[in-house]
């Protein structure tokens, strides 16, 4: 079974993906107030501007929570599998998900790194602990 992939073309999140493409973690920001705008959106809850830009962070993080997987939803992922929620190191208040498989001995604050999976052609962005 294929794995489903993220629609990587949206007007408002597909710099992420073009940026996974590049083996790069990116995150939305204002370009007038310079605060990270998480979820991305053309518009900027703070200050009202529409002038957002992408820019490259380290890729680093911390797991934030997770939760194993028991039961099996898509034929694509067989369980167990663990979904991990990291928080990015320079903004920790941005979190993005990750899917790891079996049950990874985990801990709050573990040290993550983003990695970019191949699925198809699409660059899906993943964490691993990091070593």
């Amino acid at each position: 079974m294929t794995r489903p992939v993220p629609y990587t073309d949206d007007h408002e999140t597909g710099p992420f993906f073009a940026a996974a493409r590049e083996g790069a973690l990116a995150l939305c920001f204002c370009s007038r107030c310079d605060q990270v705008l998480h979820l991305p959106r053309a518009h900027c809850r703070f200050c009202g501007s529409w002038r957002t830009d992408w820019r490259e962070v380290s890729g680093r993080g911390s797991v934030y929570s997770w939760t194993v997987v028991e039961r099996q939803l898509h034929p694509a992922f067989p369980v167990p599998y663990t979904l991990v929620l990291v928080s990015v190191h320079e903004y920790p208040e941005v979190r993005l998900l990750g899917h790891l498989p079996g049950r990874p001995a985990l801990r709050a604050g573990m040290p993550m790194v983003a990695i970019v999976e191949r699925v198809d052609d699409t660059a899906v962005l993943n964490w691993a602990p990091q070593e």
